[in-house]
C-alpha cells in the first residue's frame, strides 16, 4: 500500500466500522463490537483513537460504565475496549495486570496502549494512549473524559506515570480469564461473593 492511498483507506475503513458505533454510543445505546481485526492494525490503532476522543467532554460518574450515565477511569477504558472485541475487567488496578507489558518509553508506545497512574506502586488510574505523547482519560479533577499530555506537571490531582499495558494488537483471548485465573475459586457449594469493587479515578 503506497503511502497516499493508506491514510485514504483508512479513512474509508472507519467511516464503515466505526461510525455506526460512534452513533450507537451518541443514543446511548449498547455499542456493538468493531470488528477491526479484518483491517489492518494501524487502521484499528487509528478508529481507537478516533472513538476515545469522540468521547471527550462526557461527564465523569465513579462506577460509571456507560455514555449516558457517565464514565469513571476504567468504566471508559473498558468501554472503549469492548467496542474492538477486547474485554478488559472492572478495574484499573485489573486492567494494568492484562494484555501486553510494555517498556515505559514514550518512543515505544502505541495509539490505544493503556497507561496506569498512580502513587506509591498502586495504580489508581486509567487512560488511553493517542499519540504524539498525549492520552485521553476521564478525570474526576476535571468531571468529565478529557484529553492530556503525559509532561503535564504532578500535583494532588495529578498521579505518576506507571506504565503501559497493550491490549489493541496484542497475542490475548480474553483479558477477563486473565484476571479470574488470579483468583481464588470458590468453595464448592458456595457461591461466590459478586466483586464490586471500584477503583477512582
Amino acid at each position: 500500500m503506497s503511502r497516499t492511498h493508506g491514510p485514504a483507506l483508512r479513512a474509508l475503513l472507519f467511516s464503515v466500522f466505526l461510525i455506526p458505533a460512534a452513533a450507537a454510543a451518541q443514543e446511548g445505546t449498547p455499542v456493538r463490537r468493531i470488528d477491526a481485526p479484518r483491517f489492518g492494525i494501524e487502521a484499528r490503532r487509528d478508529s481507537v483513537v478516533a472513538f476515545a476522543r469522540q468521547q471527550i467532554g462526557r461527564r465523569y460518574v465513579f462506577g460509571g460504565t456507560s455514555p449516558t450515565r457517565g464514565f469513571d477511569c476504567s468504566g471508559f477504558t473498558q468501554y472503549l475496549a469492548r467496542a474492538f472485541g477486547v474485554n478488559l475487567p472492572r478495574t484499573a488496578a485489573q486492567q494494568a495486570r492484562v494484555g501486553q507489558e510494555v517498556p515505559r518509553d514514550r518512543s515505544l508506545l502505541r495509539p490505544g496502549d493503556l497507561l496506569t497512574f498512580g502513587r506509591g506502586g498502586r495504580v489508581t488510574h486509567i487512560g488511553v494512549y493517542v499519540g504524539d505523547g498525549r492520552y485521553v482519560h476521564a478525570s474526576s479533577g476535571r468531571g468529565q473524559i478529557t484529553e492530556s499530555n503525559l509532561d503535564r506537571p504532578q500535583s494532588n490531582l495529578v498521579r505518576a506515570w506507571m506504565g503501559v499495558r497493550r491490549v489493541i494488537g496484542a497475542d490475548i483471548d480474553s483479558t477477563a480469564a486473565t484476571v479470574a485465573q488470579r483468583a481464588p475459586a470458590p468453595r464448592q457449594g458456595t457461591p461466590a461473593a459478586p466483586r464490586t469493587a471500584r477503583t477512582r479515578s
